[in-house]
């Protein structure tokens, strides 16, 4: 990940703590997530990965997409070369925040490109209880396990889930999949 990149993660992190009057043991109680690792990345110490800082996002009541969208003017067209892109360093997976930031809407869209043999798990949270979100694969294999269920996506297929409860993301091919989340923050 870019320094500067790290750099706006940890300090976004640190001011929406702040603004939430939470202190890091606060929000490692809310996030599952150590107040020492909490405390490296917002210092940009430590690059989060896709599983760490989706808890710590749940937990302060913002999806990737949210936490991601940069602030100021809202504008109803975001241009696909000033979108907000970010690598998870654990898995490499490489995820592009589509839609126009700074808007009222609860949906948020995310395009991803998924490698081959990755796999990102994402915990059960409560502050994630009421999104949704639906995944639609353009190219490559995807399978997706909610709760005990595995579903095995392929090209134009689009599953619909529940955020709240946990899932797991695996690309079982050997090539990369692409595919597009198409979040609801339920009102929140």
């Amino acid at each position: 990940m870019e320094p500067e990149l790290e750099q706006a993660i940890g300090i976004r992190i640190r001011t929406l703590r702040q603004e939430k009057a939470l202190t890091l043991d606060d929000l490692a109680a809310a996030s599952g997530v150590s107040r020492a690792m909490i405390s490296r990345i917002e210092r940009a110490e430590a690059s989060p990965t896709a599983s760490l800082l989706a808890r710590i996002c749940a937990a302060l009541g913002l999806s990737l997409s949210a936490f991601f969208a940069e602030e100021g003017q809202a504008s109803p067209l975001a241009r696909r070369q000033e979108q907000q892109v970010w690598r998870d360093p654990e898995t490499g997976y490489l995820r592009r925040s589509v839609s126009p930031p700074g808007t009222a809407s609860d949906v948020d869209i995310v395009e991803v490109e998924f490698p081959a043999g990755a796999r990102v798990s994402f915990p059960s949270h409560a502050s994630a209880h009421g999104m949704t979100q639906h995944i639609w694969l353009f190219d490559g294999e995807l399978e997706m396990t909610a709760g005990e269920t595995v579903y095995r996506l392929r090209p134009g297929d689009c599953l619909f889930m529940p955020v709240g409860e946990g899932h797991v993301f695996h690309n079982p091919g050997d090539a990369p999949a692409r595919y597009c989340v198409v979040l609801d923050r339920g009102g929140r």
